[in-house]
């Protein structure tokens, strides 16, 4: 059973989010916890970019963006995956960098410092250098970096189906077992 964190920074791409809710929702007997923060930017997006705010509707533990009494603030707490969907360049670099101003990158560093595993699911494009470097040193840090890079091989019906293989390759790489679209299967 896992504990997890997901952090939604602001950047485009709410959907990508809301299908990662929608699918651990119907994963519950994977998780024991699913701890759920979200950026200013991220609440705005969603809004824009799906309609009116329903994640707070998910029963999952919500935790405000300077909140730094929720568990996973600590490696004490055990937390062992975040992903971070989607990821804005900003939150990138803060988590590159270890600037913990917030409960996101602050969650981040605990889950680099403690060897667990941390996902970021950047969106943005075309990339600088900087961003790219940053990907870098998070990638040396033991960070895994996947983009929102969606397939079209499943033939993808909808928004939905085209944001959930990317989703669905971020849940595997947490470890998850579900049932997806596979390469030659």
């Amino acid at each position: 059973m896992k504990k997890l964190v997901v952090a939604i920074a602001g950047s485009s791409g709410a959907i990508y989010a809301k299908v990662l809710l929608d699918k651990l929702l119907r994963m519950q007997d994977q998780w024991d916890a699913v701890g759920v923060v979200l950026s200013d930017n991220a609440k705005v997006n969603w809004e824009m970019e799906i309609g009116p705010a329903t994640f707070d509707t998910y029963p999952f533990d919500f935790y405000a963006k300077h909140d730094f009494y929720a568990p996973f603030a600590s490696g004490s707490a055990q937390y062992d995956t975040m992903i971070v969907c989607p990821c804005s360049m900003g939150t990138l670099a803060r988590i590159a960098t270890g600037v913990s101003n917030d409960l996101v990158t602050r969650a981040a560093d605990v889950v680099l410092k403690e060897r667990r595993r941390l996902i970021l699911v950047p969106r943005d494009t075309p990339l600088s250098l900087i961003h790219i470097n940053n990907m870098k040193t998070v990638t040396e840090a033991g960070g895994i970096i996947c983009p929102a890079s969606p397939s079209f091989y499943s033939k993808p019906k909808n928004f939905e189906e085209l944001a959930a293989t990317v989703v669905d390759r971020v849940l595997d790489l947490a470890g998850f077992d579900l049932a997806s679209f596979r390469w030659g299967e």
